[in-house]
C-alpha cells in the first residue's frame, strides 16, 4: 500500500536539481519496497518545520539490524544480493550538496523511517 500526505499548503520550493531530488526518492522508496518482499506499507509525506522542507518515507518492512545502521550511507556497503551498496551512498551525498540532511531510523519487526530535509527557498518562483 502507497499513502502520500502532503501536508502543506503550498508547494515547497528547495534549490538543487530535480532530476537529483527524483533519483534521491526513487532510490529511498526502492529500498522501502524491496524490503517488504511480503507487502507492507510505505507512507511518504512532506512537511515544514523552522524554514525546512521534510520529505519523510516510513515503511513497515522488517527493520535495519542495529549494527548495520552506521554503514548504511557508505559507499559499497549493502546486504542485497547483487546489490552495488551505492544508492544510499548517492542518495546522502546529493542531498548534503543541497545544504540538507538526511537520517534513518529503525525498529527491527516496525519498519525504517527515512527523513530527508532541504532549506526552503524563500524568493519567488
Amino acid at each position: 500500500d502507497l499513502e502520500i500526505n502532503f501536508s502543506t499548503e503550498k508547494p515547497l520550493v528547495v534549490f538543487g536539481s530535480s532530476a537529483s531530488l527524483k533519483q534521491v526518492f526513487l532510490n529511498i522508496a526502492r529500498n522501502a519496497i524491496e524490503a517488504m518482499e511480503n507487502g507492507g506499507k510505505l507512507s511518504i509525506s512532506t512537511s515544514l518545520l523552522n524554514g525546512r522542507a521534510h520529505v519523510t518515507f516510513q515503511d513497515t518492512g522488517p527493520g535495519i539490524p542495529d549494527e548495520n545502521m552506521a554503514a548504511l550511507t557508505k559507499p559499497f556497503f549493502t546486504t542485497k544480493p547483487g546489490g552495488t551498496g551505492l544508492g544510499l551512498s548517492i542518495s546522502s551525498s546529493i542531498v548534503k550538496m543541497m545544504g540538507g540532511d538526511l537520517s534513518i531510523k529503525s525498529r527491527l519487526g516496525e519498519g525504517t523511517t527515512v527523513n530527508i530535509s532541504l532549506p526552503v527557498y524563500e524568493g519567488s518562483v
